[in-house]
């Protein structure tokens, strides 16, 4: 016979009773109550008071829709107490509501947990924060693959720091970002979300990122632990194929910068499977307890992603569908310390695992104790109550220095690929400017996770280059051509016309996402969380429409807005200039007509390869040794073939490597100079060069450090970015840049998969990018 609370059966039903009201019976004096006792013990002392119920409580996520009406806000007093009686720990509040609905709620329920239950314990409340609060009139920063491309960790801190003042204005203390994930995989749905294709540049954003958020008090969750970006064929949640070694050296060193070095207070697992280590170790024991709690110290709290614990079974295989128990012993036991919602709640099983003797107690209670050990890093005990007061909430979220912060970010990601004396457009000369496409106006084109109907908010490319020109004679005329998801061309001549009539045309195409609502309600889209490509060329009429205006108009920009590499190579050799601006953040329109115009020089460069087709994918620059080989072929645009081998019609280097970004500036590179020859394992050699901006134009450019292990006893990456530094100069100016490299972060995995630096030599390249050395030199570890 089974009891009415939560399936739980009668013998356990007295285990789980305590975690209902109990007004605050435990006294003020308690340790776990004085934030000045150490944290270990201030977790034993209240893990010793809790009761098996308020164990389970911790270990699974409740949602604010279980007492928030969330279309005309009311309030479900019943709701509240069923939800608190067994998902106490945390809760998701990530819905399009106004502001007050989450402040009061939010408040609501800690007021509930802090002064309505027995040891008044408050919970984690939770949101996603990718690239801004998700919440409606939050600030809309570009999307993480743009605003990598700034290649300024500084900058990311600053807007993480943003994010967290947004979020803790209306009580919201734990948000499910960054992603440490990298674009390896372009056809993969998510590429926007993650901060390109390299492990150490990821690392240094990760770890801004974090410390950015934690500042404020609001807790990071690095996600997706890991490999999760590389899946078979590109498909999201497809399995990943990855040897152990490739999973430490590529995979793993920016998850640990930003996990260990930055001390994040919570992680999330992933949602594949991967064959990188022996049947007889599971991956999730192998990752989240051998390797994240046995090597790095992890010592904080772990939780699935939504609905992952239901694929170990449903998708994986690993036992029948939809058996609680199984799932729990299998997730629980490997260290998934809290399950998220978004399917069944198996962790309901505990109480009955306990009671035969399947599960042993002290998981429940190591699992427990992290979530706790996170509560009080974080400072939650004694400031609950995170909301600001009403009247602050304008100065708080969505401030003017949020916005020029998201024009300024925006910026300096936007890259210049190519540029035939076009860029920048002379804003005092030019009388007639068409914008073209259905990216440039009438929606932002913004990545995924931004909150419902966010798309119509912001300046667009249209509003930003008119914004530019107001109150002047010059006419900006616009035209869309078409829509982004067809074929129908009817639009074409009114946009021909349009772009034949004026001075400069400026196409806007590319990718296009959803926001949160729509993107899982089946809307079209090309990129975006399950939401996977074949191919990497335009969709629909968008090619045709570019090739057009680029016949009638000598002098057009065509802009790739986008959450991913465009493979068009043709419009790198027929456009006037080609330039990419990943997913735009809500001022996209006036940092785009930043750059085109001259008000900023462009300085970003790319966080992740370009290549010529999907067929020449995987293009990123740090391949292995050996790899790579190059005798292209070649087609060209009157149909004349030549043939090659590697590859017969095409060739397997990127059109544009990582690191890759002009400016409208000169820049000069010094040879690089080190300021050791020989060193151990536990030294820094410091990098010296001088850099000077040869032009009348005030510029930034990053100096960017790639190391190549000469000889090694494993097979290693050709070279590896070892460190970068954005250096802005006025013109004419010179700087010396000083750049320091960790030796003890150049180590393989040995043949016996054990860390060492090995002895030798390593070259040291300096350049603008992964294909633009200008200098090397060498060190020895002996």
């Amino acid at each position: 016979m089974k009891s009415l609370i939560y399936g739980l059966t009668v013998a356990t039903t007295a285990a789980v009773a305590n975690v209902l009201p109990g007004n605050g019976t435990t006294t003020s004096d308690a340790v776990y109550k004085n934030p000045k006792a150490p944290i270990d013990d201030r977790i034993k002392d209240l893990l010793s008071r809790m009761t098996l119920g308020e164990k389970v409580g911790q270990v699974m996520q409740g949602d604010i829709s279980n007492w928030l009406n969330t279309t005309d806000g009311s309030f479900n007093r019943s709701g509240l107490v069923d939800s608190m009686s067994y998902k106490t720990g945390q809760f998701y509040v990530g819905y399009p509501v106004p502001w007050e609905w989450v402040a009061r709620e939010t408040e609501r329920a800690q007021r509930y947990l802090v002064e309505e239950t027995r040891l008044g314990i408050p919970a984690l409340v939770q949101s996603e924060g990718i690239h801004g609060f998700l919440i409606g009139n939050a600030t809309i920063f570009n999307s993480p693959i743009g605003y990598a491309c700034a290649f300024d960790p500084d900058l990311v801190e600053k807007m993480a720091q943003v994010i967290a003042q947004e979020s803790l204005a209306l009580g919201v203390n734990h948000l499910f970002a960054p992603i440490l994930d990298l674009s390896r995989e372009l056809r993969f749905g998510r590429v926007e979300e993650m901060f390109g294709e390299d492990p150490y540049l990821s690392g240094e954003l990760g770890y801004s990122f974090v410390k950015g958020l934690q500042k404020n008090g609001v807790a990071a969750t690095v996600k997706h632990f890991a490999g999760f970006g590389t899946p078979e064929q590109g498909l999201n949640t497809a399995p990943v194929h990855a040897g152990e070694r490739e999973m430490r050296r590529t995979y793993l060193p920016a998850f640990k910068r930003s996990i260990v070095d930055a001390d994040a207070w919570s992680v999330m697992s992933a949602y594949h499977s991967c064959m990188m280590v022996s049947p007889q170790r599971q991956i999730i024991i192998y990752l989240l307890t051998e390797v994240l709690r046995g090597e790095w110290g992890f010592k904080y709290h772990v939780m699935t992603d939504a609905g992952g614990s239901n694929k170990l079974c449903n998708d994986h295989g690993l036992c029948e569908r939809s058996d609680e128990r199984a799932v729990t012993m299998l997730a629980l036991v490997a260290g998934n310390d809290v399950e998220m919602g978004g399917g069944s709640f198996n962790y309901r099983a505990i109480p009955s695992l306990l009671e035969d003797g399947t599960l042993e107690a002290k998981v429940l209670d190591t699992a427990v104790s992290r979530i706790l050990r996170s509560k009080f890093a974080m400072g939650l005990f004694e400031n609950p109550f995170s909301a600001a007061p009403q009247e602050r909430w304008n100065k708080l979220i969505h401030s003017e220095e949020a916005v020029k912060l998201a024009r300024q970010l925006d910026r300096e990601s936007i890259v210049l690929l190519e540029n035939n004396r076009v860029l920048p457009i002379d804003r005092g000369k030019v009388k007639s400017i068409a914008v073209l496409g259905p990216m440039a106006h009438g929606f932002m084109n913004y990545g995924d996770y931004v909150v419902y109907l966010s798309q119509y908010r912001g300046v667009t490319p249209y509003d930003g280059i008119k914004n530019l020109f107001k109150g002047t004679s010059t006419t900006v005329t616009y035209a869309q051509g078409y829509e982004r998801w067809s074929n129908d061309k009817s639009g074409f001549p009114e946009a021909i016309a349009t772009a034949k009539a004026v001075e400069a045309a400026v196409v806007v195409v590319g990718t296009w996402s959803r926001d949160q609502q729509e993107l899982w309600r089946g809307f079209n889209a090309t990129t975006g969380e399950h939401v996977d490509l074949h191919n990497l060329n335009l969709v629909g009429a968008q090619a045709d429409l570019v090739r057009e205006i680029l016949a009638v108009n000598n002098n057009t920009v065509v802009v790739f807005s986008s959450g991913k590499p465009v493979t068009e190579p043709w419009i790198s050799t027929s456009a006037a200039a080609l330039v990419q601006q990943f997913y735009p953040s809500e001022e996209g329109g006036n940092a785009l007509a930043d750059v085109l115009f001259g008000t900023y020089n462009p300085s970003g460069k790319l966080s992740v390869s370009f290549p010529r087709d999907v067929g020449t994918s995987p293009s990123y620059y740090d391949y292995l040794k050996g790899g790579r080989l190059n005798s292209p072929g070649q087609v060209y645009e009157n149909g004349a073939m030549v043939f090659g081998h590697q590859y017969v019609l095409s060739s397997p280097l990127p059109l544009y490597p990582f690191g890759y970004g002009k400016s409208y500036s000169t820049f000069q590179f010094s040879d690089v100079t080190l300021d050791k020859a020989n060193v151990t394992a536990s030294d820094t050699v410091t990098a010296e060069l001088k850099i000077r901006n040869n032009s009348t134009r005030d510029g930034a450019e990053v100096v960017q450090l790639y190391v190549t292990d000469k000889i090694a006893s494993v097979v290693t990456p050709n070279k590896e970015l070892k460190g970068f530094r954005k250096v802005f100069l006025r013109a004419g100016e010179e700087e010396t840049v000083r750049i320091p490299i960790d030796v003890s972060r150049l180590g393989v995995w040995n043949m016996r998969n054990r860390y060492v630096v090995e002895t030798g030599e390593f070259i040291v390249a300096a350049g603008d990018s992964a294909e633009g050395i200008k200098s090397q030199s060498s060190f020895w570890v002996i």
